[in-house]
């Protein structure tokens, strides 16, 4: 399907963007939310009340059930929300809420992200009175819309035989991206959507990331002959996504990417994108 924002960046809320896209017009949505862990995003308080967080995000949900495909794919990058000593099983709440939906539950990858970071977050050290446990892993959970199939050309499969028997594991061994490389204070490396995209789409297919920050996976996307539709709220990761995905994309496609400015009410504005 064809429409004005195919292969754009669209800088708006979240629910503004999602709202200016037709139904069913996505076969893919990856993205990693805001862990509402206080992280400094420009547009955006990552420091929401809880059960404001999650109704937040349930509207999130909702709105990409409308845009995706029946048998398109959503999955949703999520690590351990930890504050204060308490743990919020936000991976869990997010399963709940997509299954309440009505979406079907794929499973969940661990990704384990071989962090030999020091740290010193183990509460009673060398002390069985409250000992914590310290993450080195997030989630990678996934659902599909209506079926568990995702109708295509299956010469339009590009995963390799050991590409699809690496995705098929529950423990994916990934290494972090660095937040001075990317200028995001929460980018995910390549290799994560590169592997959701070659398992879960066909070449030509669109991939959604309505929280795009740096653009990674509309990077991924363009070398793997893909679409992408990316919507975020800062105007600064807006262009740095469009620096990004337009440094990539002249050995796979013609025309840069465009930014594309929405007002609250979700139309296209008149004025240009942001330079």
């Amino acid at each position: 399907m064809s429409h004005p924002y195919l292969n754009k960046i669209i800088c708006a809320d979240v629910l503004d963007g999602l709202a200016a896209l037709p139904d069913e017009s996505v076969h893919l949505a990856i993205t990693s939310p805001p862990y509402n862990l206080e992280k400094n995003y420009e547009h955006h308080d990552d420091n929401l009340e809880y059960a404001e967080y999650l109704a937040w995000m349930r509207k999130v949900w909702e709105a990409t059930l409308r845009v995706l495909v029946n048998g398109g794919r959503l999955c949703i990058n999520i690590g351990e929300n930890k504050r204060q000593n308490i743990t919020f099983p936000t991976f869990s709440a997010f399963i709940n809420q997509c299954i309440e939906l009505g979406m079907l539950y794929r499973g969940t990858v661990i990704w384990n992200k071989n962090s030999a970071a020091k740290h010193c977050a183990w509460g009673s050290w060398k002390s069985c009175s409250n000992p914590h446990i310290v993450p080195r892993h997030e989630y990678i959970i996934c659902f599909s819309k209506g079926q568990w199939k995702l109708e295509g050309d299956p010469s339009l499969c590009d995963v390799t035989d050991k590409e699809f028997m690496d995705c098929t594991r529950s423990v994916w061994m990934i290494g972090t991206e660095h937040r001075s490389k990317i200028g995001h204070p929460a980018p995910f490396p390549e290799e994560l959507p590169f592997r959701l995209i070659r398992f879960y789409s066909y070449r030509g297919n669109t991939v959604l990331d309505m929280f795009a920050g740096s653009g990674t996976v509309g990077v991924v996307a363009a070398k793997l002959d893909r679409n992408f539709i990316l919507i975020d709220s800062s105007p600064t990761y807006c262009r740095l996504a469009r620096k990004r995905i337009n440094a990539a994309m002249p050995m796979f496609r013609q025309a840069p990417t465009e930014v594309v400015r929405l007002p609250a009410n979700g139309r296209q504005a008149p004025s240009s994108p942001p330079q």
